[in-house]
């Protein structure tokens, strides 16, 4: 399904992307050296029930996952890229973590995700990684707009991440989000450009490139969810949910 959003709608979606980007930025900024997991899941569940919103990934099951997620944000550390589940790990000095919200309220559902490095330990190649996917995200952005197609977006994307020298992994990328969190279309992080679906006003979309350092290969975690580098390599990924407008693209989940 690919939902066209009304103008009152954005509103709301506007208000849920802003709670997305409080939210995640709170949780960065406490997820600190020995910070448990776990307890940014407590964080953001609080966080989430405060302010009267609900969380797309408790309930989240998927076909590829193994039941429900049964968590409120996506914590993936270091080779882990998509879908970390929290689980009992204390965050040491140099780890590179990836924080992925997805909340609804009033209706609309917003997406985000950042990467950032934990502690004053800063491996370069985390950085120009993380850089990377920052970079890419900014390019898809600012190749969507009203007739611009999937194709021109992903094109965007894959050519700041292939010219960084990242290998591109098509099997999750970005995606149309609204009333519910995962809609079509599919927004690969790489494609060739004017091709797919013609972008309208109204329609709102979760671009999220994400790389690994040397792979493109994924494999998956025992816990049935979390997806990580084949080669045990670090990895990056950042995301905003956006909304197509009658003049270009506006982000929703901008920090304030």
């Amino acid at each position: 399904m690919i939902e066209i959003l009304e103008p009152a709608r954005l509103h709301r979606a506007r208000d849920t992307g802003a709670l997305v980007a409080d939210i995640l930025r709170t949780l960065r900024s406490r997820s600190t050296v020995g910070t448990n997991l776990l307890d940014v899941d407590r964080w953001a569940e609080a966080m989430i029930a405060e302010a009267g919103a609900l969380s797309c990934y408790v309930d989240y099951a998927p076909p590829f996952g193994r039941g429900p997620f049964g968590h409120h944000v996506c914590t993936a550390v270091n080779d882990a890229v998509l879908h970390g589940r929290p689980h009992d790990y204390t965050l040491a000095d140099g780890d590179l973590l990836t924080l992925d919200l997805a909340v609804s309220r009033g209706g609309v559902a917003a997406d985000a995700a950042v990467s950032f490095v934990v502690g004053g330990t800063r491996p370069p190649e985390s950085v120009a990684m993380i850089s990377a996917t920052e970079r890419a995200l900014a390019a898809g952005i600012a190749a969507a707009g009203p007739g611009a197609r999937v194709g021109d977006v992903s094109h965007a994307i894959g050519t700041v991440l292939g010219a960084a020298g990242y290998a591109v992994n098509t099997e999750y990328g970005g995606h149309g989000i609204g009333s519910t969190m995962h809609q079509d279309p599919h927004v690969p992080n790489t494609g060739r450009p004017g091709r797919g679906y013609a972008l309208r006003p109204g329609l709102l979309l979760a671009l999220e490139p994400w790389v690994m350092a040397d792979t493109a290969e994924l494999v998956t975690d025992a816990d049935g969810w979390t997806l990580r580098s084949a080669t045990g390599c670090r990895t990056a990924h950042s995301e905003h949910t956006i909304a197509i407008t009658d003049d270009g693209a506006e982000i929703l989940t901008a920090p304030r």
